[in-house]
């Protein structure tokens, strides 16, 4: 065992006595070690109940024989970071989850782990983390909010984003506003639509990190507690049968993610946070692989910002498993995977069943033949940028328009709000990437007011920062290279057209290459807009997004 290098032996009677220290009894340390890594507090609505989940974790892994010993990751609520300074703090803390949780792991010889992440950033910086440390681990989320109710229809957060744009445009009342505001987020849990929390969550079930529920049992269902003391019981199996995260998360289970991220029809942040894990995993996942991916991969879910379902809705007709079961059907998954729960992905979903059509289409009736999410290329994104397809409405597909640029996002909110925006414009929003923001802030403000501006039909938006997974509509973000590092974003001018067509997967600014040299030559860099603590380090070291934004020494 790895704990026996602080718990046996005449050379670790000091660390033994630090174990006394905590009451810990001598049956306790001749027990495996496992680390609880804990994402508990009490700012982010998906995080407040991980406490109780934490408990049934511990219960679970005393019950299978193990210590369970806690320790914390931090979170950043996203929806409370939206719009400020504070939105360049949450891509970055990814890096700090993976790296904090290494640091704990390592000095204090664990023998397995269980991550208790939720939201956006807490779930692919813990699946990091577990691809690093290569230690025996287990993943079980604190699970998803129950849909609010306004008007008698289901609501979530983006809901309120749009309204607030609604107010804007004068279609709403102040006190429509509030109405949303009280009401689209009843519970604890990761916001209630397909958004990065939970499609993070449930490619842990498709990459075969977590067990079945993982992603979409709610987050206040007494299931979810079932679940995690079940968790805890499980790392004592994989750690027994000396199942590491590296044995589950190779190349065919990332194909297998990205597959089930297609039919899905989730956030387009997976594109970032899937290669990040990959390439902790030793694996190097090339984003272009997507469109491959996606042009044999059906999109059979429409959960909000795209349509009217909600997590609830997916769990109750079976969940990620009945999607991944109805994949199967064209061979679409590699099935002979071995996964946390100790058996292959196709013995995971032999019992899976469908049990509502309308919520997740069967293959043969999807919603469309290709996945939900596109990568496009062209001289205006040389390396890549990526758009959610499945939820741009038909009419913008294909675009041309002028371009109404800004250089941060607080200028294009003015913008829009204040009218300047009209039917035909392509916003562009540049200097905001992984090192021009620093820290690639999401751009969810600015996609709602175009939404509640009555814009969604007719307007894009493109950036090379990127998108909350509770936008909808022609959002092109993580464009690749950035303007801080010279991309052509950086050469746009006001009012070049910007020609996009998602189907062909082209993104192209209308000017010829001689215009784009003669742009280029005058270009000059501009000074950094942070230069001292955390976020001054990332912008050092972070690559573009078409990388995944990871963390290089030398770039």
């Amino acid at each position: 065992m790895r704990s026996d290098s602080v718990t046996k032996g005449m050379q670790q009677a000091p660390h033994r006595s630090l174990f006394n220290a905590l009451g810990m009894t001598e049956e306790e340390l001749n027990r495996p070690l496992i680390g609880i890594v804990s994402s508990y507090n009490e700012i982010v609505p998906g995080h407040m109940n991980l406490d109780k989940i934490t408990a049934a974790v511990k219960q679970g892994v005393a019950m299978a024989g193990g210590t369970p010993i806690v320790f914390p990751a931090i979170a950043v609520c996203d929806g409370i970071a939206m719009g400020h300074v504070g939105m360049k703090y949450s891509l970055v803390t990814r890096d700090l989850i993976c790296d904090s949780t290494e640091c704990m792991a390592l000095a204090h010889a664990f023998d397995g782990l269980v991550m208790i992440p939720n939201c956006d950033k807490n779930v692919p910086g813990l699946l990091m983390a577990a691809a690093r440390l290569n230690i025996p681990t287990v993943f079980v989320s604190g699970g998803p909010m129950l849909a609010g109710h306004v008007h008698g229809k289901k609501r979530s957060l983006s809901s309120i984003f749009e309204a607030v744009g609604s107010y804007s445009a004068g279609t709403m009342t102040e006190e429509d506003v509030r109405e949303f505001e009280n009401h689209v987020c009843p519970t604890c849990g990761s916001c209630s639509g397909m958004y990065t929390a939970n499609s993070m969550n449930c490619l842990t079930e498709a990459i075969g990190m977590g067990l079945e529920g993982n992603g979409t049992i709610p987050a206040v269902y007494s299931e979810r507690i079932k679940l995690a003391k079940h968790a805890g019981m499980k790392v004592m199996e994989l750690l027994e049968k000396n199942i590491r995260p590296r044995d589950i998360m190779n190349e065919k289970a990332f194909i297998n993610a990205l597959t089930v991220d297609m039919a899905l029809g989730c956030s387009t942040n997976t594109m970032l946070h899937i290669p990040a894990i990959a390439h902790e995993a030793g694996v190097e996942l090339n984003v272009d692989i997507a469109n491959e991916i996606s042009k044999r991969t059906p999109n059979l879910c429409h959960l909000a910002p795209a349509g009217p379902t909600y997590m609830e809705d997916l769990y109750e007709a079976g969940g990620v498993y009945a999607v991944m079961k109805e994949l199967t059907k064209k061979d679409l998954l590699y099935t002979d995977l071995i996964t946390a729960t100790g058996k292959t992905v196709g013995e995971n979903i032999a019992h899976a069943i469908n049990r509502n059509p309308e919520v997740i289409r069967p293959l043969e009736n999807p919603y469309s033949e290709t996945g939900g999410l596109a990568i496009l290329k062209g001289n205006l994104a040389p390396d890549s940028g990526v758009v959610k397809r499945s939820a741009v409405v038909p009419e913008m597909m294909k675009h041309e328009g002028p371009a109404r640029v800004f250089d941060c996002e607080e200028d294009a909110i003015d913008a829009i709000k204040g009218g300047k925006i009209v039917a035909g414009d392509v916003v562009i929003i540049r200097y905001e990437g992984p090192k021009g923001g620093p820290g690639m802030r999401e751009m969810l403000n600015p996609t709602s007011a175009i939404a509640g501006m009555g814009l969604g039909s007719t307007v894009a938006l493109i950036t090379d920062g990127r998108f909350s997974g509770a936008s909808r509509g022609a959002s092109i973000g993580h464009v690749s290279p950035e303007a801080a590092v010279g991309g052509p974003i950086a050469l746009v001018e006001e009012g070049d057209i910007i020609s996009i067509d998602i189907d062909n997967c082209s993104l192209n600014v209308k000017i010829s290459d001689e215009e784009m040299a003669a742009r280029r030559a005058k270009w000059q860099p501009r000074q950094p807009r942070v230069t001292t603590g955390y976020l001054a380090r990332y912008e050092k070291l972070v690559t573009s997004g078409n990388r995944g934004a990871i963390l290089e020494m030398n770039v």
